[in-house]
């Protein structure tokens, strides 16, 4: 911990934009694993040294790439990353749309022949389209 509170405020507060690489779905803040203990600390270090929070960012971002951002910057290299939540529900939408209009379109079962109607009878099953034999 920083003698700071300001800087253990900031320091906590960007280690929460931190990917824990290990947990990959953690912040650094949150993960207990040994590399994210490591790279709190390089956190505070350089909170200590007096860069500025952009510049504790770009010299992990620099070191690890756009991995450890939990929040990665648009870029066409993470476009698909970006694209992937909104191309879903698009295409989950399409796909009750167009269900919902397939079973509006199809056309009820024609009524059983009065051939069937005996055939079921014969066998001993009710009708099945709602009529009474």
């Amino acid at each position: 911990m920083l003698p700071d509170p300001a800087q253990e405020e900031r320091a906590r507060a960007l280690g929460r934009e931190i990917r824990c690489m290990v947990c990959q779905n953690q912040s650094i803040e949150d993960s207990e694993a040994s590399l994210a203990r490591d790279l709190r600390l390089i956190v505070r270090e350089r909170i200590a040294a007096g860069d500025s929070d952009a510049g504790v960012i770009e010299f992990l971002h620099a070191r690890y790439g756009d991995f450890v951002l939990l929040k990665p910057p648009f870029a066409w290299s993470t476009a698909a990353l970006w694209a992937t939540p909104l191309i879903a529900v698009l295409g989950g939408l399409g796909l009750i749309v167009g269900l919902r209009r397939r079973a509006a379109a199809t056309p009820p079962p024609a009524p059983l022949t009065e051939d069937e109607r005996k055939r079921l009878a014969a066998l001993g099953l009710p009708p099945q389209d709602g009529s009474r034999a």
